[in-house]
């Protein structure tokens, strides 16, 4: 049996910016941080050797990869010479949340699947792969940042080149300030899931079609390109005022990134004492983030939410791995 492990991504600043349709332009880069909460599957050997077993929110049971109705499995397997095997994906976070699951999902049934053919690839090959498989094979319309992200794990920068390389670089900064951040971040289950690809594909339409959503974009890297500076000089407290600018700039992106109740929710935060706040994601649902630079307003934040879920904010530093093998 293998167990393999991969982390769902909480983006502070610059996302949108690693989108095709833009970074081959001007180039992009995104700040974020990965959390202790995972998606893990797991691989069997099937009792008949001649079988796929697909274990998800539905159960497969087929012969051949072009059997396989799951479009990520699908691709995968398509990539790889197996049969004989029983694979059960579980998730700490459900998907359609913000969290990029669907991109730490392809990235952990890679690092499973070279794990089982004894296969070492690199950390950045296990990303760029996930990439392919989602972007180029199955045409979502979304960005690197998530595979990224799952793979290599921890607070970083990303920056997205025109000629599709990505650049990783660790955020560096005292013990206390990692604490800082975790003790001062909070998240709210909106109770409302989205269609990511819906919202992506607006973006990626209006990047195409709108020089104005340009300039926003470049904001936006110019924003996470401020947060990376504050951070390294230990100002923890700047991530506030960069959620709320990021904020009013990603309202501007696509129609379906907030409004009604999400503003409403939003406006609840910072009514409560938080300095900014965002939600997560493409937009249109999910988790909201907010910063809480005390203790007092953090509890003032939690009493105004006391009727949504709060997940535990707390940075991984893992990236993909393999948990268990025998």
């Amino acid at each position: 049996m293998i167990i393999s492990r991969a982390p769902f991504r909480v983006s502070f600043a610059g996302g949108g910016s690693d989108i095709p349709a833009f970074y081959e332009k001007y180039g992009g880069c995104v700040l974020s941080t990965t959390i202790k909460k995972y998606v893990y599957l797991t691989m069997h050997p099937a009792f008949n050797r001649d079988d796929i077993s697909l274990k998800y929110s539905k159960t497969e049971n087929v012969h051949s990869y072009k059997e396989i109705e799951h479009k990520i499995f699908h691709q995968a397997f398509k990539r790889f010479d197996i049969n004989g095997v029983e694979i059960a994906s579980m998730a700490d976070v459900t998907a359609g949340t913000g969290l990029g699951s669907s991109s730490t999902f392809t990235v952990a049934l890679l690092k499973l699947l070279y794990t089982y053919q004894h296969r070492y690839v690199s950390t950045y090959h296990i990303a760029k792969e996930a990439c392919d498989i989602e972007i180029t094979d199955l045409g979502n319309p979304i960005g690197k940042q998530d595979q990224f992200a799952a793979a290599f794990g921890g607070l970083k920068f990303y920056e997205f080149l025109p000629n599709g390389f990505v650049k990783i670089e660790p955020i560096v900064m005292n013990p206390e300030s990692y604490k800082k951040l975790e003790d001062n971040c909070v998240m709210f289950y909106t109770g409302i899931t989205h269609d990511a690809n819906k919202v992506l594909a607006e973006q990626k339409k209006n990047i195409e079609n709108d020089k104005k959503k340009d300039e926003i974009l470049l904001q936006m890297c110019d924003l996470a390109r401020d947060l990376k500076r504050h951070l390294e000089m230990n100002d923890v407290d700047y991530l506030g005022e960069c959620l709320a600018k990021g904020w009013e700039l990603k309202k501007q992106m696509a129609s379906t990134i907030t409004g009604g109740p999400i503003d409403e929710l939003y406006e609840k935060g910072i009514k409560a004492g938080a300095t900014g706040g965002k939600l997560l994601g493409a937009g249109g649902g999910g988790f909201l983030l907010f910063y809480v630079p005390t203790e007092e307003i953090k509890e003032n934040v939690r009493k105004a939410f006391k009727n949504y879920k709060e997940l535990p904010f707390e940075l991984d530093n893992s990236g993909v791995s393999i948990i268990y093998c025998d």
